[in-house]
């Protein structure tokens, strides 16, 4: 028995699992206004109104206000984690679709290929990060020990 579509099937809740934890609170609440969610989830009020325009969320407007749900404020969540693990809107919103049942599962190109390529592009990205840190921290001792006056500690 082929069980390929099951594993398949669960990738979107996979996905989504812990979505909610992104801000780290399950608030209920009916409506919130930009501001809230720009502080609630530490993202600019730019940042938002770029994700309206490109239809990921859909707050409703009350004059130029805009009030957001709570499925907008949850398709945030998912939109963030989808960035932070290095998915591009376009699998962000394909994402989406599948966990809120607007699209099939199959439709979904996320795969275990896709996945291992993000591991290894974070790997890259952090093995790149370490040795701009090594130097730094070099290029600063380096000014420390020529008379420069040293940073206190934090």
């Amino acid at each position: 028995m082929d069980d390929s579509y099951d594993t398949q099937g669960e990738t979107g809740m996979i996905w989504a699992a812990g979505a909610s934890d992104v801000a780290g609170s399950n608030i209920s609440k009916v409506v919130y206004t930009i501001g809230e969610l720009s502080r609630e989830y530490g993202v600019t009020l730019r940042a938002l109104r770029f994700y309206e325009n490109k239809g990921l969320i859909t707050p409703q407007r009350d004059g130029l206000n805009r009030l957001y749900s709570d499925k907008d404020r949850n398709r945030l969540a998912l939109i963030l984690k989808g960035k932070r693990l290095g998915f591009t809107l376009g699998e962000i919103r394909q994402m989406i679709a599948v966990e809120e049942g607007q699209a099939d599962s199959n439709a979904l190109t996320l795969s275990r290929e896709k996945c291992l390529e993000q591991i290894e592009l974070l790997q890259r990205q952090k093995g790149e990060i370490e040795e701009g840190l090594v130097e730094l921290r070099r290029i600063y001792a380096a000014l420390t020990d020529s008379g420069e006056p040293s940073r206190p500690s934090a």
